[in-house]
């Protein structure tokens, strides 16, 4: 089944990065229904290494602040919810639970630290993209975000754990005057290529 005009506008003709937010908060139940949506994207081996810290008391605004660079501290400070992504680097542990047609996946992992590195990076990646289609779709505005201090992330969000940040998203509702002009994309004929 093919989505309507008005939904792939919601999730990306008319979606922007905001960098401005109105006051309106975001409920925790929303957040929960987020990530139960977010989930059901695929990942390798439904190895699944997304791990979420929302953050929304000022309490851990402050702490997330000082990790970010200067260029994202703004819209970072007045987003009602700034969600850190990050990659939990023992997701094969996992996998008996989350692949337990193949008893063997585990071992594809443990112990061969490249592979683990790349299927964290990438899949926890390919979650956060589902992450932001998820948020759209329920009516939240994004902001995703690399600008920040990832040593100093992983030390104040997940000490203690085998988490690693990946990326920062910022979660609201946007306010659009504070959007600037839409930045440009490639064409199809510069970005790819049919053999």
């Amino acid at each position: 089944m093919m989505l309507n005009d008005a939904a792939l506008r919601t999730l990306f003709l008319d979606a922007r990065t905001h960098n401005g937010w109105s006051d309106k908060p975001v409920p925790d139940a929303l957040l929960a229904q987020l990530y139960d949506l977010m989930k059901w994207g695929p990942t390798s081996a439904n190895c699944s290494p997304a791990r979420i810290v929302f953050v929304k008391s000022p309490e851990a605004k402050e702490k997330l602040l000082a990790c970010m660079n200067e260029g994202n501290i703004e819209k970072t400070r007045t987003a009602p919810v700034t969600a850190v992504i990050g990659m939990d680097m023992e997701f094969y542990e996992k996998l008996p639970q989350l692949f337990p047609h193949n008893p063997e996946a585990r071992s594809w992992f443990a112990g061969n630290q490249p592979n683990i590195d790349a299927t964290a990076m990438r899949n926890s990646s390919l979650q956060g993209g589902y992450f932001i289609l998820a948020a759209r779709a329920l009516g939240l505005d994004c902001a995703p975000m690399s600008g920040f201090n990832a040593d100093k992330m992983n030390e104040t969000f997940f000490k203690g754990t085998p988490v690693k940040a990946n990326f920062v998203c910022s979660l609201g509702y946007g306010d659009a005057s504070k959007l600037h002009a839409r930045g440009p994309r490639l064409a199809f004929e510069e970005a790819c290529r049919i053999v």
